[in-house]
């Protein structure tokens, strides 16, 4: 008994959620294809008419579609008694779900969190270009690590020719001759050099402080509130001009300049001709001149190593700025977004979830049916709805029998009628008719007796 009260009351139960599962079910699709509608507006071009009206058709197609398929599938799937025809309408469920996200939720995570993912990419955009410009100043800097180096050669050589055109040090005879020449000559190249890259830490200087004004008004685009689309275009034009100032600083080091320089510092040695006025001091003027080329050698030597470090470091890869609709961020930075994801997919798929209520549901009205006995399965409306039929039926045959008395007295009415026609065609036939006990006690007497005893 209580197998049949608990089957009968979830059949009850899930007869009067009818109106509330429509409902649900409606409102869902009806959720769903404003989302979609939303996501759609964002991908189509044309004038706002046209994409109105095309948004407006594929979202309606969306929610009919979604209520439709769930529709089918809560009224078919908890019917299916075999595990086969189960198996294929989940199937079927499974294959419609995946169409589901590919036509709606994925416009729908894009309603949600489009505007959002735009940002993001403009943030993620925004860090790249940050750090090609430390990188490209950096390179372009990298010549300054150098500039110590170059002073103190400069210096070195400016203090041996003074030491030697006051006092002959190098030589043990003063004077400006060769050695002063030469040593002079290398103090002015190595200023020469030191004036380029200092020259070139002050345009460095103001490209870097070009692109960190780029930056900002970047940075305040990104965190600026309002419609995405107008922030995503002047962030476009910003990054435009950013890029130049990163190329144009890569294009500002002095490194490859430092290495030439340095290159020629030796390969361009010219020594001036020994001029002292007799030959021992010319001797001593050429040992001097070739230790100061041998110096030279190594001074130029070690520039070109560092020169050549600081051109080996990497490049800034060429950078472009590629804007994207609110759906396309949404596929891309897809994974920082899950909630955003889980929302949308769960408007389109949630009626999957009362669809195996339902199956559960059918399923335990089924088992408990099969253990009910046959009077267990009558309700108190079959059981006036047999009573009115039974009635229904004793009434006709109540008819039914009235009608055949009927038909039997008609019919015995018409052979009476028949018998009596029969006695008036034929007088002289005698009818016999059984003598009532009265007469049985009288003697019957002649016609011509009684005729006799009259006179």
């Amino acid at each position: 008994m209580s197998e049949a009260a608990t089957a009968r009351r979830l059949k009850d139960h899930a007869a009067s959620l009818t109106t509330m599962t429509r409902f649900v079910l409606a409102t869902l699709a009806l959720a769903s294809g404003v989302y979609t509608y939303l996501g759609v507006r964002s991908l189509l071009d044309g004038s706002a008419t046209i994409v109105f009206f095309a948004a407006v058709v594929y979202s309606a197609a969306v929610s009919v579609g979604i209520y439709g398929f769930w529709t089918y599938l809560m009224r078919f799937l908890p019917e299916m008694r075999d595990g086969a025809s189960r198996l294929a309408l989940i199937g079927v469920m499974a294959v419609g779900s995946a169409m589901i996200v590919a036509m709606s939720s994925w416009l729908n995570a894009a309603a949600l969190a489009g505007s959002a993912a735009v940002e993001q990419h403009l943030a993620e955009t925004l860090e790249d270009y940050t750090s090609d410009l430390d990188q490209a100043n950096t390179n372009a800097l990298g010549a300054l690590s150098l500039l110590p180096d170059i002073q103190r050669a400069g210096e070195r050589f400016a203090r041996l020719a003074d030491d030697e055109r006051e006092s002959g040090a190098l030589t043990g005879t003063s004077g400006s001759g060769s050695v002063v020449q030469l040593l002079t000559q290398m103090a002015a190249q190595m200023r020469e050099l030191e004036a380029n890259i200092l020259a070139s830490r002050e345009k460095v200087a103001l490209l870097f402080q070009e692109g960190q004004e780029h930056l900002a008004a970047m940075r305040g685009l990104v965190s600026e509130s309002g419609a995405i689309a107008p922030r995503s275009d002047r962030f476009a034009e910003q990054a435009v001009a950013l890029a130049g100032v990163i190329a144009a600083l890569e294009q500002t080091s002095v490194a490859p300049s430092v290495m030439r320089a340095a290159a020629d510092l030796s390969v361009g040695f010219i020594a001036p001709v020994a001029d002292g006025s007799t030959a021992d001091l010319a001797g001593r003027q050429d040992r001097v001149m070739a230790t100061i080329r041998a110096s030279v050698d190594a001074q130029s030597k070690a520039l070109s190593g560092a020169a050549a470090e600081i051109l080996a470091q990497p490049k800034v890869p060429e950078r472009r700025y590629v804007p994207l609709s609110s759906a396309e961020a949404v596929l891309r930075y897809g994974g920082d977004f899950v909630p955003s994801w889980a929302g949308a997919i769960s408007i389109d798929l949630l009626p999957g979830v009362l669809v195996g209520i339902m199956a559960v549901v059918q399923a335990a009205v089924r088992r408990g049916e099969e253990q009910m006995a046959d009077t267990d399965r009558i309700t108190a409306a079959d059981m006036l709805r047999s009573l009115e039929i039974h009635d229904a039926l004793l009434a006709r045959r109540v008819a039914a029998k009235a009608a055949e008395e009927a038909d039997a007295a008609q019919e015995e009415q018409a052979s009476s009628e028949e018998e009596a026609a029969d006695v008036a065609d034929a007088p002289e036939t005698r009818v016999e008719r059984p003598a009532s006990p009265a007469a049985e006690n009288v003697t019957p007497l002649a016609l011509s007796e009684r005729k006799r005893s009259e006179t």
